[in-house]
């Protein structure tokens, strides 16, 4: 007798892969919040992340924060073009430059670890600089 349809192997991962992703989307969206409140803690890259998992598990999640008050104009902008407007990458930069610094200052790292992890938040930094500000709503 053949499965029912109900119990098939194919439904039960495509639950347990929404539901996956249902609480990693949950949980990026708990990091990008508490980084809202915490200096230097990054909340667009999680919110972004969560937009993802959302579209994989839950469009009305997905929805809600692409349309929310605050980060929603963003995250669509990210979505839709791959842009980051001006201000959000002077303040990316700062707090990678803010990040390195106390990295520097409080880890006292040997002359390895300080030029691997410049390189490394330099080379976030440049990405960040090389993306596309948003378009005018009326250009689109």
């Amino acid at each position: 007798m053949p499965p029912s349809p109900e119990r098939s192997p194919r439904r039960l991962v495509r639950h347990v892969s929404r539901t996956l992703w249902l609480a990693l989307g949950l949980l990026f969206v708990v990091l990008g919040f508490i980084g809202a409140l915490v200096p230097l803690m990054p909340t667009t890259i999680f919110l972004i992340l969560a937009a993802g998992c959302f579209a994989r598990s839950s469009p009305r999640l997905e929805a809600w924060l692409l349309g929310h008050p605050r980060f929603g104009q963003t995250l669509r902008a990210w979505q839709e073009e791959g842009a980051i407007g001006p201000r959000a990458k002077v303040l990316a930069c700062t707090g990678i430059a803010l990040g390195y610094g106390l990295f520097w200052w409080g880890a006292r790292p040997g002359l390895a670890a300080e030029t691997i992890v410049g390189l490394v938040m330099a080379g976030c930094a440049a990405f960040i600089v090389s993306r596309p500000a948003p378009q005018p709503k009326d250009a689109r």
